[in-house]
C-alpha cells in the first residue's frame, strides 16, 4: 500500500499532478494563516480528466502535514479510487460530492470553521457590508441553514439551492464555503471572506456605532474589482507569492 510519503508523480498525469500540488499547498496555507480546525475542515478538488474524481484530505493528518502525494481520490459515491492507509471525512464528503455534483464551474471546494467566520455565522444579520473586504463577498454570497454535522445526504440539495451560483456560502453557526476554478480562486475567495468577518467582529467589538458602506457602492463592486485585477482572478494574481512563502515557511507539500 503507497506510504503518504510515496512519491505519486510519475504515477498520476501532469494534470493531476499540478492539482494535487496546489490543493496540498491550499491546506498548508490554511493551516499557516490559522483557519484549520485541528483535521475536522475540507477542501476538495476536482481532477482533470472525464471521470468524476476529486481529491480530499487523509483524515487524520494535520493541515500542515499534507503532501501531494497523500491527498485522497475519490468519486461522487465516496469511493476511494486511490490506496491510502487512510479514510476521508464522511461530513466532508457530504459537503464537496453535493457541490463538486451541482457544479461543473466548482473545481475546487474550500469549507473552514474559522473562529470569526464560525462567530459571524451565528449572528442573525449574517455579513455586514462594513470593510472593503467585505465588499466582494457580498456581491456573491449565500446563505445556508445549520442542520447538524453534514451526514445527511437529504441535505444536499438544500445545499446546493442556496449556493446557487455564487461563490460564498455562509453555513450558519457552522463556517464559511467558498468555490473557485481553482484551488488559488477558492483560497483568496476564503481569505477576503474570513478577513471581512474578522473585521466585523473587530468592529463590533469597539462597542461604537457601525458605519454601513452605501448600497451603491456595493452595487458597483464587481467592475472596481475587474478593473484592480486587470481582468484576471485575484486568485491567478496572489497565487505565485503565497506559494513562495510556503516555501520558505513550510515546504514538502509538492511531495
Amino acid at each position: 500500500m503507497t506510504s503518504p510519503h510515496d512519491s505519486l508523480k510519475n504515477d498520476v498525469s501532469p494534470a493531476e499532478w499540478e492539482t494535487r500540488v496546489n490543493l496540498a499547498a491550499a491546506y498548508r496555507l490554511t493551516a499557516l494563516f490559522g483557519w484549520d480546525d485541528l483535521v475536522f475542515t475540507h477542501i476538495s478538488a476536482r481532477v482533470p480528466g472525464p471521470e468524476h474524481h476529486f481529491l480530499i484530505n487523509p483524515y487524520g493528518l494535520m493541515f500542515d502535514e499534507i503532501t501531494a502525494s497523500s491527498l485522497i481520490k475519490i468519486d461522487l459515491d465516496g469511493r476511494k479510487v486511490s490506496e491510502s492507509p487512510y479514510d476521508i471525512n464522511p461530513a466532508g464528503f457530504t459537503i464537496h460530492s453535493a457541490v463538486h455534483a451541482a457544479r461543473e464551474d466548482a473545481h475546487c471546494v474550500m469549507h473552514t470553521h474559522s473562529i470569526n467566520g464560525v462567530a459571524v455565522s451565528a449572528q442573525e444579520g449574517g455579513l455586514l457590508p462594513l470593510s472593503q473586504q467585505s465588499l466582494g463577498v457580498l456581491a456573491s454570497l449565500g446563505y445556508h441553514d445549520y442542520e447538524g454535522i453534514a451526514l445527511n445526504e437529504a441535505e444536499k440539495p438544500r445545499l446546493v439551492h442556496d449556493l446557487g451560483n455564487k461563490t460564498n456560502l455562509m453555513l450558519r453557526n457552522h463556517g464559511l464555503l467558498t468555490v473557485g476554478a481553482t484551488p488559488a480562486d477558492a483560497f483568496v475567495a476564503m481569505y477576503f471572506f474570513e478577513a471581512a468577518c474578522m473585521i466585523q467582529v473587530r468592529a463590533q467589538s469597539g462597542g461604537g456605532k457601525l458605519n454601513p458602506i452605501a448600497t451603491p457602492i456595493l452595487e458597483g463592486i464587481r467592475q472596481q474589482i475587474a478593473q484592480v485585477t486587470k481582468g484576471t482572478s485575484p486568485g491567478r494574481l496572489v497565487w505565485p507569492g503565497l506559494l513562495r512563502r510556503l516555501d520558505r515557511r513550510n515546504p514538502g507539500y509538492a511531495d
